[in-house]
């Protein structure tokens, strides 16, 4: 079928296909007359594939190299998506249940406790553990997590509340050049923070290649730019030129 049906049949836009076939992720026949994009049924199943992992927010990046990969099994993908949109609708319903017992507890109907007001919200899973693990190793990922759940709720919250605050204080210097005496420090400060939080877990290098993985992962570019336009791209290329110099 052509670009146009298969948006219709799909509900993926036309230009969405486009992009797809732009980036490699998926590449449709050309006809030879006039040219037009010919998606065959391998392309449409395939394209069922993206959007299930799309749906589990995997990065369109990540999602080539999953398919591109030669040790590729559908069947296998398949059983894993089913599991984790399973557990995904389980936090979704979760969520929801405490999302109708505030409404009820801001109506006065019922009072809620503290911890009923988070029922739902799961901060035990990391979506970028798997590469931390390709920049540090099996055994440095597993200590840290160790270190992580032996800390009560108070801890944890600390721990996000402290991160966030970095963030925001990256956030206020992003204005300077990233090789500035003002941009640096603040770096520095950064590159200290990590290591005191996480038990000298970064060298310089692992330090830079955070800053690159800021930017070559959508989910860590979402999350940290939220504390500021452009943060990340900032972070990469000041974080790179600190590894550098040091």
């Amino acid at each position: 079928m052509q670009t146009k049906e298969l948006a219709e049949l799909t509900g993926v836009s036309v230009r969405t296909l486009h992009h797809y076939d732009k980036i490699g992720l998926l590449v449709p026949q050309k006809d030879d007359w006039n040219g037009y994009r010919i998606y065959s049924e391998k392309d449409v199943d395939k394209l069922q594939q993206i959007l299930f992992f799309k749906e589990l927010d995997f990065p369109l990046k990540k999602i080539k190299q999953i398919l591109d990969d030669p040790s590729f099994d559908k069947e296998v993908a398949l059983s894993l998506q089913r599991h984790l949109l399973v557990e995904k609708k389980t936090r979704i319903e979760a969520m929801l249940e405490t999302l109708d017992q505030t409404i009820k507890n801001e109506k006065g109907e019922i009072i809620m406790t503290n911890e009923e007001k988070f029922t739902g919200f799961d901060f035990s899973t990391n979506p970028y553990e798997e590469e931390a693990r390709k920049l540090w190793g099996d055994k440095v990922v597993n200590q840290a997590n160790e270190k992580i759940t032996n800390m009560n709720e108070k801890e944890q919250m600390a721990i996000k509340e402290s991160f966030e605050a970095e963030f925001r204080q990256l956030a206020a210097v992003r204005k300077f050049a990233p090789e500035s005496n003002e941009a640096q420090q603040a770096v520095h400060q950064f590159f200290q923070y990590l290591n005191d939080t996480h038990g000298n877990l970064y060298s310089l290098e692992a330090f830079a290649g955070l800053g690159e993985m800021y930017v070559a992962d959508e989910r860590f570019t979402k999350n940290i730019d939220q504390f500021g336009d452009g943060l990340s791209a900032f972070l990469k290329e000041a974080m790179a030129i600190y590894a550098k110099n040091n």
